[in-house]
This record gives structure tokens, C-alpha cells and sequence, in this order.
């Protein structure tokens, strides 16, 4: 069965055989493609606010999930267990992304921050957090991996270089328009010469 409230994030696995979707009913579903079959079910009693699959062709039955009660927490769909927590951000996490050949996650939170960890290792490798940053609540990955930019709620879009420390380019800083309580995605295009982003204006 599908979910009792609003779904807030949505994740393929890598051959689009199944999904995983993230609901403020607190669950976290996984669901068979083809048949809209549930196949899956997983709570930590929390909200899960993003999901994402482990994108390794061998650790597909892997997913994480970013919660309301600041908690990154690492699922086998195999078992049903629970196999990690990532317990540091400060506030509600709202995005997970995979870098450096996926060796590593980065996560953007409520608390203004940017973590990076690396993978299975609960204690953040980077902590990214400057008084003029405010909450990011989408972040969109170039098709290379190379540049990370994130939504960020005081109306401009950030870029990070995934590649070099995760430094900020501060020649690329978008303006110009609204997101600030709104949940609007942010995109690049395909030869990552562009960036799109929607608009609450």
C-alpha cells in the first residue's frame, strides 16, 4: 500500500527496477516499479525528509535516509536493520549526495550547515558552516559529479566543488530569485554549462 500523508523525497535504484519513497507518515517505502507493489517498509518513527540509494552496482540493497531528528541513518533492505548511524548535524537533515566515486556523502541541514563523511564512518570528515550561510534544501549534482550547488534558503543557489575539498566558488553564486519557504529543486543541465532552478515567485 502507497503512504498516509504527503511523500517528500523519491529515489531510484540504479536500473529503475525499484524505489524508495520518503513520507511524512514517518516511513520509508520501497516499491516495485513495474507492479506499484510495496516491498518494503522501514521506520525509525521519525520523518525522513530525503532518501537516496547507495549508487554502487554492488551495494544496491542500501539506501540512506535523512531524518527530522538531525540523524542520517544507514538501512540493508536485505535484513530490514538498521546498519549506521551519521548522529552530528544540529537540525533536520534535508539532502544526501554521494561524491568521489561514492566513497564519501555529503548532507545539507536546517542547522546551516554542510557535512561530509565518509562512507560507513559516523563522524564528519568536513564541517562547512559560516555565519552568512543559512539552511540548504536542495542540492543538484553536475553529470561529471564535479560541482555540487545547493539551494540555499536566503534566495541564492551556492556551488561547491566536489572534486577539490568541497571549497566554495564564489564566482558562482546565483540570484535573483524566491525559494525561501518554498521546496523548490535545483538542476544542471546535461553539459553542465547551465543551472535551473524553480521559483516560488
Amino acid at each position: 500500500s502507497g503512504h498516509s500523508k504527503a511523500v517528500r523525497d523519491i529515489s531510484f535504484n540504479n536500473d529503475g527496477t525499484r524505489f524508495l519513497t520518503a513520507s511524512y507518515d514517518r516511513y520509508v517505502k520501497m516499491f516495485d516499479t513495474e507492479t506499484g507493489q510495496c516491498i518494503g517498509r522501514y521506520t525509525t518513527k521519525k520523518i525522513p525528509y530525503c532518501v537516496k540509494f547507495n549508487p554502487d552496482e554492488d551495494k544496491q540493497h542500501i539506501f540512506l535516509a535523512g531524518t527530522s531528528d538531525k540523524k542520517i541513518v544507514q538501512w540493508d533492505t536485505t535484513s530490514g536493520e538498521i546498519m549506521q548511524e551519521y548522529d552530528r548535524h544540529l537540525g533536520a537533515v534535508n539532502t544526501i549526495s554521494f561524491i568521489d566515486d561514492n566513497k564519501r556523502i555529503v548532507s545539507t541541514s536546517d542547522d546551516k550547515s554542510v557535512r561530509v563523511w565518509e562512507w560507513e564512518i559516523p563522524v564528519d570528515s568536513k564541517y562547512i558552516a559560516e555565519p552568512s550561510m543559512h539552511a540548504v534544501s536542495a542540492v543538484g549534482m553536475s553529470s561529471n559529479l564535479r560541482w555540487m550547488a545547493c539551494q540555499s534558503s536566503d534566495n541564492q543557489i551556492r556551488v561547491y566543488d566536489a572534486a577539490h575539498k568541497m571549497r566554495l566558488n564564489k564566482k558562482k553564486i546565483f540570484k535573483g530569485h524566491m525559494v525561501a519557504g518554498y521546496a523548490c529543486q535545483v538542476n544542471f543541465s546535461p553539459d553542465g554549462h547551465y543551472i535551473i532552478s524553480g521559483d516560488g515567485d
